[in-house]
């Protein structure tokens, strides 16, 4: 039985950490890179990532996806190119027109029916036309803020009320974060944005809200979020970002979903770069009450750099494995670290 051929579309902090941990795992191989980074294309992948070759073949990063994805050229697409839905639309569309299996980090893909229900009804059907499947995870949302959640209510008689509080670092993460977040902008830049809608922040509140939700029956009547900066009172620098003292370091995200006019599911969300630096510690925290409560601590947070690549490399053989169409994480058998053959976990 052949390996599981995986191109990658995309090969900034996310895409390069991918194809990092796939060079570790059995049963899979990298046939093609695209991404149309003037530092990147033309290069071969390992010399790019100072990793020995040893008997593999060259992978040479290509600016043109359709040399690199194509019908028969592999077996899913990883793509790490886009937060939004509607960006990563196109580029979705392309690969599963290629009867090719899509893995997204796209935020919003991780339940784009919250804010984009006819493309999410789109990709669903193209996805099943083609007998192939797509989905949209990553550490959060994917992981920590909604299905992680919505697991621990499993073991509960009744649920009033949600509190999912993720304190994390930016620091792994590559430039186009760093502009999302609003590191290194001064704060009347980020107030300027914040008031115009064009400061993005933390992308997956709403995902998060309703893929939990809907999980387990309740009806959001509105939902709102919010967006404050964290101001620096020293200067920071991380491997994509710096924040000089006095500008902003990152961004603290609030939200909230309302079922029947009350709040029922509460985000809170203060992530920037080097939190160390100034004594914050970064953690994972589920609150839950009803019957019985829950309250989950995870210290420090789980990294998520690493923690968004993880979960798109093990969501593989799931992937592969599913029914065609629009699939989200509560749809799929539960994550778990591949240790073992990839190819062992494909039905």
């Amino acid at each position: 039985m052949r390996n599981v051929r995986v191109a990658i579309w995309g090969f900034g902090a996310m895409g390069s950490g991918m194809a990092k941990m796939l060079l570790t795992k059995k049963g899979v191989e990298i046939v093609g890179v695209c991404d149309m980074h003037p530092d990147r294309a033309g290069k071969d992948m390992y010399s790019l990532m100072k990793i020995e070759r040893q008997d593999r073949p060259a992978v040479i990063i290509k600016e043109n996806v359709e040399e690199v994805v194509y019908n028969g050229s592999c077996d899913i697409c990883l793509m790490a190119t886009d937060s939004f839905t509607k960006k990563a639309y196109p580029r979705i569309q392309y690969v599963l027109e290629q009867k090719i299996n899509v893995i997204s980090t796209a935020e919003e893909m991780a339940y784009p029916q919250a804010k984009n229900p006819e493309l999410a009804k789109n990709l669903d059907r193209i996805a099943k036309e083609n007998g192939v499947t797509v989905l949209g995870t990553g550490i959060n949302p994917g992981l920590i803020m909604d299905l992680l959640v919505l697991c621990m209510t499993g073991c509960m008689t009744n649920v009033d009320h949600m509190e999912a509080k993720r304190v994390n670092s930016l620091s792994p993460f590559g430039p186009a974060v760093m502009e999302e977040q609003g590191v290194g902008m001064n704060v009347a830049e980020f107030n300027k944005r914040v008031e115009s809608g064009t400061m993005a922040g933390h992308v997956g509140f709403e995902e998060s809200v309703r893929m939990i939700a809907d999980g387990i029956g309740w009806k959001i009547d509105k939902f709102q979020q919010q967006m404050k900066p964290i101001i620096t009172e020293v200067d920071r620098k991380s491997p994509y970002g710096f924040a000089k003292a006095g500008d902003v370091a990152g961004v603290n995200m609030t939200g909230q979903g309302f079922v029947d006019g009350i709040v029922k599911i509460d985000m809170k969300h203060p992530q920037q770069i080097e939190p160390e630096m100034v004594g914050v510690e970064t953690g994972d925290y589920i609150t839950i009450k009803g019957t019985p409560e829950v309250n989950l601590t995870i210290t420090p947070e789980i990294e998520g750099g690493l923690g968004t690549v993880a979960m798109c490399v093990n969501m593989i053989p799931l992937v592969i494995s599913a029914e065609p169409g629009l699939k989200t994480m509560i749809d799929l058998p539960v994550p778990r670290a591949i240790m073992g053959d990839y190819r062992d976990y494909i039905k």
